[in-house]
């Protein structure tokens, strides 16, 4: 398509000329700016070199570690130290199986913490401790009993890391060798542990074994952004390292465990994101950003760290079908008596999001369909994995659209759109074992009663409790009284 030359009109030339200069004197204000950010840059620069005094180092320490004795949560996976002062040498002196059975539950709960807010975790966490007690008891599980035990917390790789981690660690050892043995105890010993990264690394070594190192997440970075009143980009390679520098100068040498654990409980209690209280703050008399604003109403104490704007999530959309299989002619329990109808569920790939957990069969579509480009994707799946021919109507009880439910990833929104397939094949369940293709996926059929011991993500969870109402408010009570010969 050709565009037509716009025609002479002075009117809009004068327009033109007058945009022209504007976007010089942009130019130019722009410009201006660039030095300043320079500016901004090396001064960065130069606090990192400089660090804290002294004097800082000590009042911080001091004050921090005075106000955490007094004011920390009481959680389940912390244990206070009997004395404050303790060094080295006496915690080296503890048995090394105590020590490593701290390690291991610090560890627990630093993958548990992670994205998870605290009043989420504690519950999680004493479960887990009671089901596996020791990272022995842990490295002998399964991935399907920890992934439900970990079921509902989400970012299910940690619970993956968790599982490889004690099977790495504890290795050929058995239980009955467990006074020789040996936890990681290093940063770069730990940091070799599946999942185990730096932060997590710190968090075990200061804790567990009151090594001076230290740890940096978004709670630690808040708190030292504003002590040096630091704007520059958090998520910065260059300024993350700095983080570190800084927190390794604060560490206290005599108890870095509670030290790191103190600045952490600073940053999620006092030092929040939006709402700080800089008049409770212990430490707000060595914060510059504290001190800026004090002294120039333009600045303010969230202006630290630069936020960062998110990462805008993609929209995905997802066509599911429960299929549910009448089983009067199944297997029967060792009680003789009938087996429950039965729910079709598909393992996901072991790479990827979700990856190793079940869900209903699910068609991600290109874009948003309606009901028929869906059920024809659907069909398609149902036919290709499992010889099932829906266009068979003789053995379709009922089939019907539920409804749609939104579930929200870090990094995705994922809208599904529900149905339900009531079906009765001739021999149940049977019928799949011997038509599913062999080795492309792995699945089963699970029975009400232990759908549940599966460990359904919240995502499943949501679509098997949108199948339940439905059930319960819109389906015919006894499908099985439609007479149909099962295929």
């Amino acid at each position: 398509m050709l565009l037509r030359p716009r025609p002479f009109n002075s009117s809009v030339k004068v327009m033109e000329e007058k945009e022209v200069r504007k976007s010089k004197t942009k130019m130019k204000q722009v410009r201006k700016r660039e030095p300043a950010a320079a500016q901004n840059t090396n001064k960065l620069e130069e606090d990192m070199e400089d660090y804290f005094s002294k004097e800082e180092t000590h009042n911080i320490r001091a004050s921090l570690l005075c106000w955490y004795q007094k004011n920390q949560r009481v959680v389940p996976w912390r244990i206070t130290s009997p004395n404050t002062s303790q060094e080295k040498e006496e915690v080296e002196a503890k048995d090394q199986y105590q020590l490593a059975q701290r390690a291991y539950e610090v560890w627990v709960s630093e993958m548990m913490l992670q994205q998870t807010r605290v009043a989420t975790v504690i519950e999680y966490y004493k479960r887990w401790m009671e089901k596996w007690p020791t990272i022995h008891h842990l490295a002998a599980a399964s991935q399907e009993e920890v992934n439900h035990m970990w079921a509902g917390l989400g970012y299910y790789r940690r619970a993956r890391f968790l599982l490889e981690g004690a099977k790495m660690v504890v290795g050929g050892q058995s239980q009955s060798q467990g006074a020789q043995f040996l936890f990681p105890t290093t940063v770069s010993a730990l940091c070799k542990v599946p999942g185990v990264g730096q932060y997590t690394a710190g968090a075990i070594a200061s804790i567990a074994f009151n090594q001076a190192v230290p740890v940096v997440d978004g709670n630690v970075v808040r708190v030292l952004a504003r002590l040096k009143a630091i704007s520059a980009n958090p998520k910065d390679a260059t300024t993350i390292k700095s983080f570190w520098k800084l927190a390794g100068q604060l560490v206290d040498l005599h108890c870095p465990g509670d030290f790191n654990q103190a600045l952490m409980e600073l940053g999620a209690t006092i030092c929040t994101p939006s709402t700080p209280s800089c008049s409770t703050c212990p430490i707000s008399g060595q914060c510059r950003a504290f001190s800026l604003c004090r002294t120039n109403t333009s600045v303010c104490v969230t202006d630290y760290p630069t936020k960062v704007p998110k990462t805008k999530q993609r929209l995905e959309f997802c066509a599911v079908c429960v299929v549910e299989i009448l089983n009067n002619q199944g297997p029967k329990t060792q009680q003789g008596a009938q087996r429950d109808n039965v729910f079709l569920v598909v393992k996901r790939p072991e790479e990827g999001l979700l990856a190793g957990l079940w869900e209903f069969p699910s068609v991600l579509m290109d874009g948003e369909a309606d009901l028929t480009m869906r059920r024809e994707a659907m069909d398609c799946y149902l036919k290709t994995s499992f010889k099932l021919d829906t266009k068979k109507k003789h053995c379709i009880l009922s089939r019907n659209y539920v409804g749609e439910c939104l579930h929200i990833f870090s990094h995705i929104r994922l809208r599904m759109y529900v149905e339900l397939l009531v079906l009765q094949l001739k021999g149940g369940e049977s019928f799949l074992y011997d038509k599913a293709e062999k080795d492309s996926l792995q699945w089963r059929c699970v029975d009400s009663n232990s759908i549940e011991s599966i460990g359904l993500t919240s995502g499943v969870r949501k679509v098997y409790n949108m199948i339940h109402e439905f059930k319960q408010t819109q389906l015919p009570l006894d499908l099985t009284s439609r007479k149909r010969k099962p295929i």
